[in-house]
């Protein structure tokens, strides 16, 4: 019976610890700051952001100039060129010039795809933030049954000993041994079914912040419970500012308007600049002067079905930006009211189990093994109230943890831990 004294001593003491969260854990924020330097996929959007920024200087650029060496009227019969004087040798260089327009359009439409990369990264470093968040909570739930089911499995040990000594001298029934025996089974399968997940969720993390899947993670934290109140609608009004995927999607927006600009522009014609030199022999009677030639030429945009295309193509995409950005505003003020609602609902479980439910379910217990101990019980009822006892720890852990993954969630939604993100970091061009 000492042992079973000294479980509920520590039962009492870990409801105590188990109160309302105060600041995030260390050991989490390292793992979020792991993350964001270290996962996968975020890797992949970071090298976007460096293409779509790479691309400004290149499409605001003009085109390399053109260079070109003519040997010009040689005579077929003697190619000499002292033999007539159209005879002699041209070096011209030309340059093109889009209309004017199009090159600081084609540069703000770049400007924007790059701002659209940027503030996606920025979201999706929010979301898988919220990722490395609920595995986390995961994470502590599972180890936490893992203790509370390692210490019910040493309380049955306790309860065979107890229920074979009172066999053995004719005070128990052999039903109750058994009974005891198979109970501690099905304890044990549900410790290797919580060890199985347990290893799956560890991979999981080690993943999402790019260790080895097979990494072991000492855990120096607890489940507590969440303490911030939120009111949806201002939750709601405030996620156009606070999530990064808004101001992407007003980049996108912007650069299809600037996209319909350029097909716009296309109407107008490009030009070339082009200036020449030629040398001519000094043998030839006109003493061989030399000449200089200039000249410009424009590209003649008649092909209009094509350009009206490319017009209808871009109000087409503009169309298609709005529609999907008022799909994606739906999405996330419904992510945030299901987020909100389990945050509430499973704040209340919490409550209930701590304030209520386990104290109660411990005094429980507590009556029962006063009065087996007395006879006055049966070892169905005392087992009956340790299995209550502990499958109410396990629901208030799960509920604690449920509250924690509800806040990731709103984290992630609302964009409440956006200002937390410091700006993507951006190789410098050499």
């Amino acid at each position: 019976m000492y042992f079973l004294c000294k479980y509920l001593a520590g039962l009492l003491l870990w409801l105590t610890v188990s109160g309302p969260a105060i600041a995030q854990p260390n050991q989490l924020t390292a793992l979020l700051k792991e993350a964001d330097g270290q996962n996968p996929s975020l890797k992949i959007t970071q090298e976007q952001i460096e293409m779509a920024s790479s691309q400004i200087e290149q499409v605001t650029s003009l085109q390399d100039p053109i260079i070109s060496i003519s040997l010009l009227n040689y005579p077929t019969d003697s190619f000499k060129t002292d033999q007539t004087p159209m005879t002699g040798n041209e070096i011209r260089l030309a340059q093109m010039f889009p209309f004017p327009g199009k090159l600081e359009t084609k540069g703000r439409i770049a400007e924007k795809k790059s701002l659209w990369f940027a503030s996606a990264y920025q979201d999706a470093r929010l979301q898988i933030r919220r990722q490395v968040k609920d595995t986390w909570y995961r994470l502590l739930f599972q180890r936490q049954a893992i203790k509370l089911t390692t210490r019910n499995l040493k309380i049955f040990e306790d309860f065979i000993k107890l229920t074979e000594t009172r066999y053995e001298v004719g005070k128990g029934l052999q039903q109750n041994v058994l009974t005891a025996h198979l109970q501690r089974s099905r304890q044990l399968d549900q410790l290797l079914v919580l060890q199985q997940q347990e290893e799956a969720t560890l991979a999981e993390l080690n993943s999402l912040v790019g260790r080895d899947t097979d990494r072991s993670l000492e855990i120096d934290s607890q489940l507590k419970s969440v303490s911030q109140k939120f009111n949806l609608n201002e939750l709601q009004e405030q996620v156009v500012q606070k999530r990064p995927l808004f101001k992407a999607y007003a980049a996108l927006i912007d650069q299809y308007k600037a996209q319909r600009k350029l097909a716009h522009l296309d109407y107008r014609p490009d030009f070339t600049v082009w200036a020449g030199y030629r040398w001519r022999d000094n043998a030839l009677v006109d003493d061989g002067t030399d000449f200089v030639s200039a000249g410009v030429s424009f590209n003649l945009p008649v092909r209009r079905k094509q350009r009206a295309a490319a017009v209808t193509e871009a109000d087409s995409a503009l169309q298609l930006v709005f529609r999907k950005l008022n799909n994606f505003r739906n999405q996330v003020n419904l992510e945030i009211h299901q987020s909100l609602t389990s945050l509430e609902q499973t704040g209340k479980l919490v409550e209930l189990y701590q304030g209520g439910i386990i104290p109660q379910a411990n005094q429980t217990f507590q009556a029962t093994l006063s009065a087996y101990q007395v006879d006055k019980v049966d070892f169905l009822d005392l087992l009956n109230s340790l299995m209550t006892l502990y499958r109410y720890e396990i629901d208030y852990i799960k509920a604690l943890s449920d509250q924690q993954r509800s806040m990731a969630r709103l984290e992630a939604a609302a964009g409440l831990a956006a200002d937390q993100l410091p700006e993507p970091s951006t190789r410098s061009k050499g």
